[in-house]
């Protein structure tokens, strides 16, 4: 059960939510009951996989751009177009920061960055955040 609450947390925090799981990794690990590999690898895989979401979100949302509920207005979804445009799939490596790193990995999904670029890279940034966090737990940094 704690294993897919990570899990839950991992891929909610990785869309718009707001939602921290950090915390419950901490949590988890701090009880010392459970695989530090598998709680790295299943809240790396949650995270991961809401980024996925996202950015297949940003393929679609175009559409629905001119619509009275979205929750953007054109000019803001230009302006991260054009940062993203600027900085290219490089900016994907902060999908891992909190409040910056959601909405990123949307835009990369509207602006249809390659996938099995987008997921190497959101790998790369998400997993690391999680080693990085437990390296933080033991004291290593």
């Amino acid at each position: 059960m704690a294993y897919f609450l990570l899990f839950l947390s991992a891929f909610g925090a990785a869309t718009l939510l707001p939602l921290q799981s950090e915390a419950v990794l901490v949590g988890l690990l701090m009880q010392d009951k459970y695989s530090v590999l598998g709680l790295l690898l299943i809240a790396s895989f949650g995270n991961i996989l809401g980024s996925c979401v996202n950015w297949y979100l940003g393929l679609r949302i175009e559409q629905f751009k001119d619509r009275k509920w979205f929750p953007v207005s054109v000019k803001n979804m230009h302006k991260a177009e054009m940062v993203y445009q600027k900085y290219g799939f490089w900016s994907l490596f902060l999908s891992w920061m909190p409040i910056i790193g959601d909405p990123i990995t949307l835009i990369a999904g509207l602006l249809k960055e390659n996938f099995w670029r987008f997921l190497l890279i959101v790998t790369l940034a998400k997993t690391g955040r999680y080693v990085f966090i437990y390296l933080l737990y033991m004291g290593l940094f």
